[in-house]
């Protein structure tokens, strides 16, 4: 998982006060000129001072939030973040950062205040898939909850980042957003372990996460239900149902995901030759790679290349 760029700013609410935050929103501009990425896939906000109620898509009740709360979310979950239950949203959070100025927002009625640093998360083409599969649409993290002090430092430390244009800012934020998003992410995981679900419960099971282990471990390895049902210590017909059953999938197509998501990555270095790219996932020839890449991709290695070429400009 890399993030490649972020944005974060400080939302200084006075009541009465609203927000809302919907899919279709998020396809608007969030400054002049700046467009949201399809790389964009996780939102957070802290609760630094005061108090709110977040609404959130699938949950029927308002959830209370007071100072050191902090939630994330996927992208296209909806939101409504407001100062009171029976306050009516009038902007949406991309109309509202828009007007930021020097990373800080000011909006509401000039009542009881509330401020929230608030953020969004871009990540490189190859982790696309896998923060996808990873990422629930929503987590809170509770002040009081142990890890809640971890997750505070490393947004003091970021806001502190982001607020002073000093020399090497913007990579040492870049690295603080990385760390943040995996802090948010172990604590969900060791909040309520038996909630998880697909890949998390996979690899947290004791004999299909000792196969994922191999996997990782040896991705241009020469992998076949059998091996990998060794590598578990189960026999190869329990191995194949319980794998599919935690994952969804059969074994071989996680292991050529998996190899995709890789090799992804080493073109997006781009300083290997194709040849090398296609061995170093396990496969002897660039177009036996090609092929393979494609069917999972939905496009050839070149083209995807040129797409993040595209992408830059």
């Amino acid at each position: 998982m890399h993030v490649t760029a972020f944005g974060l700013h400080r939302l200084e609410a006075t009541a009465p006060w609203g927000a809302i935050s919907q899919k279709d929103t998020e396809e608007k501009a969030t400054r002049p000129g700046k467009k949201v990425s399809p790389t964009d896939l996780a939102h957070f906000a802290m609760i630094s001072r005061g108090n709110c109620w977040l609404s959130v898509e699938g949950i029927p009740e308002p959830i209370p939030l007071t100072g050191g709360d902090c939630f994330l979310l996927a992208r296209g979950t909806s939101i409504v973040l407001r100062d009171s239950p029976r306050t009516r949203p009038r902007w949406s959070f991309h109309e509202i950062a828009a007007k930021a100025y020097s990373n800080v927002v000011h909006h509401g009625g000039g009542g009881a205040p509330t401020s929230i640093v608030c953020g969004s998360m871009s990540f490189d083409r190859a982790s696309l898939k896998p923060i996808t599969q990873l990422l629930p649409s929503f987590i809170l993290m509770k002040a009081d909850q142990a890890r809640t002090h971890a997750l505070h430092i490393t947004m003091q430390a970021l806001a502190s980042e982001m607020a002073e244009d000093a020399p090497g800012s913007e990579v040492v934020a870049t690295r603080l957003a990385e760390v943040l998003f995996i802090q948010v992410l172990r604590a969900h995981i060791a909040s309520a372990p038996e909630r998880n679900k697909g890949w998390l419960r996979a690899i947290f099971d004791p004999q299909i996460g000792s196969a994922f282990s191999a996997i990782h471990d040896r991705v241009n390895a020469p992998w076949t239900v059998e091996s990998l049902a060794e590598a578990a210590g189960m026999s190869r017909s329990a191995f194949a149902a319980r794998f599919k059953a935690l994952l969804g999938q059969a074994p071989l197509e996680y292991v050529t995901e998996w190899r995709m998501q890789k090799a992804m990555q080493l073109l997006e270095q781009r300083d290997k030759k194709l040849i090398d790219i296609a061995r170093s996932v396990g496969y002897e020839s660039d177009a036996a790679f090609s092929k393979a890449f494609k069917r999972v991709v939905g496009t050839n290695p070149s083209e995807y290349l040129n797409r993040g070429f595209e992408d830059l400009g």
